[in-house]
């Protein structure tokens, strides 16, 4: 009769431990852990006008931030918006210090070892600015050899320069200067610290607008290509959810008003 009782308070713990688990709600993956939450975390880097930046009042405004706003409507989530150093950002989704990251990104291989990437929302160009008396010549993107150029620490750029000129023999590695901000990037290049600026064209015309005595002479798809959002590795769920989000977006029109607000085109 003892050893029945024994076996009886047995089963009935590891019951309650099962329905306790059961209980819990701990989300099975991150589109669950964002929808309990009812909030997504969005990184970004906000010194990339216009897709992400700080306005005349303080706020994080940009497309990039229209954007992560509309997919929390759509998704029925509260936004928070993140900023933190370009170069941190993936990292920072690494570790889940944000659920994902919204911020110019480009697929690249080397990325794509350690995050997973939505679909394209955007496809970008390269441009290069420079100061408005600039008296070189870029025909081709490998002429920024001869200058000393700027990149953004992180960014498709810095590889591109990295591979294909410095690796290449085309320039010394001390004519590469790599920037966290792409704001103190333009005011070296008005103050003559470096000649070139390269990164997604969109931002070389804001830059060149909002810090004067710059222009831009030369665009072309050098480093860039399609934009996407940023999500942790293995986030299927979470990435689906938002591809069609994008997928939405895109047929909606929901792209082309914000390229309107925000670019122009």
């Amino acid at each position: 009769m003892m050893k029945r009782l024994t076996l009886l308070l047995s089963i009935a713990v590891i019951l309650a431990g099962a329905l306790s688990a059961c209980g819990s709600g701990k989300p099975a993956n991150e589109l669950e852990a964002v929808q309990q939450a009812g909030k997504i975390v969005v990184g970004t880097s906000a010194d990339y006008p216009p897709f992400e930046f700080v306005d005349e009042n303080g706020e994080i405004v940009g497309f990039d931030i229209d954007l992560a706003k509309e997919i929390g409507r759509r998704m029925e989530l509260e936004v928070e918006i993140v900023d933190m150093p370009f170069d941190s950002l993936i990292a920072a989704v690494q570790e889940g210090k944000i659920d994902i990251s919204i911020a110019a990104f480009n697929y690249t291989e080397e990325r794509d070892k350690s995050v997973d990437f939505t679909d394209p929302y955007y496809y970008a160009e390269d441009g290069f600015l420079v100061a408005e008396d600039f008296a070189g010549e870029i025909t081709k993107p490998e002429d920024a050899a001869n200058y000393r150029v700027g990149v953004q620490t992180g960014a498709t750029a810095d590889s591109w320069v990295t591979e294909n000129l410095v690796e290449a023999g085309l320039m010394a590695e001390e004519n590469v200067f790599r920037y966290e901000r792409m704001d103190q990037a333009a005011l070296d290049v008005k103050n003559g610290r470096i000649d070139i600026l390269i990164t997604d064209y969109i931002p070389t015309l804001a830059l060149a607008e909002e810090v004067g005595g710059l222009k831009v002479i030369y665009h072309a798809e050098v480093s860039t290509g399609p934009v996407n959002i940023i999500t942790p590795e293995g986030s299927t769920e979470l990435t689906e959810a938002l591809n069609e989000v994008i997928a939405e977006m895109l047929e909606d029109g929901f792209i082309d008003q914000l390229s309107t607000k925000w670019i122009g085109t």
